[in-house]
């Protein structure tokens, strides 16, 4: 997993409440266990029109935004489904933090699995970003994870709280699969052990 310290870009503007995993990613991009190509179908049944052409108004179709790392957002975002290609299909987009007044439970611990940065902060706050968005071309801000703070070209800076085991997974790139890795010899060796002391447990089984 990419660690993620310090993250400048573009934000891009969301401005909906309670956005569901089926809107983040529709339920016919499912059918692939790879984390890769799912940026086809992100906000697929708003980025397009009913007759399939691209709508003019959804910020993935418009060039201020183009590769923004960075999604403002409104209240109860990732709610619905647990799906993990949610988080993917972001991931996969570019999005490497998104900034909200709040998110649901379960989207919000699998963003921090697989390197994004879900920023809580308050509604004024994510209300400031909305507006400096609209009014100037291709906005930027600074997310420092180390110091909990997102930073503005004006000079304010709004302060953000974290899990400190969380924070110091994504400053290392761990996910659950890197952490575990870290006691590998230790698991070697249990495994070693127990091969001796039960083998029976590790012999191979035909059917």
């Amino acid at each position: 997993m990419q660690p993620f310290t310090i993250l400048t870009g573009t934000v891009a503007p969301l401005n909906q409440t309670n956005v569901d995993t089926d809107q983040i990613i529709p339920k016919q991009y499912l059918k692939t266990i790879h984390r890769t190509g799912l940026k086809e179908g992100l906000f697929a049944d708003w980025r397009q029109r009913a007759d399939g052409s691209p709508n003019p108004d959804f910020f993935m179709n418009q060039a201020r935004y183009s590769q923004a790392p960075i999604l403002v957002t409104g209240e109860n975002f990732g709610c619905g489904s647990s799906r993990e290609h949610a988080p993917w299909a972001l991931l996969d987009y570019g999005i490497r933090s998104i900034v909200a007044p709040s998110f649901a439970d379960i989207f919000y611990n699998n963003c921090f699995q697989n390197g994004i940065l879900p920023v809580v902060l308050e509604y004024s706050e994510v209300q400031t970003l909305f507006d400096r968005v609209a009014q100037v071309d291709h906005y930027q801000v600074t997310i420092d994870l180390p110091r909990q703070r997102v930073c503005l070209p004006e000079g304010e800076e709004f302060a953000f709280t974290i899990d400190p085991f969380r924070k110091d997974c994504l400053l290392k790139g761990l996910d659950a699969i890197g952490i575990t890795l870290q006691h590998k010899e230790a698991i070697d060796d249990y495994e070693a052990r127990r091969s001796k002391e039960t083998p029976w447990l590790f012999q191979e089984v035909r059917v």
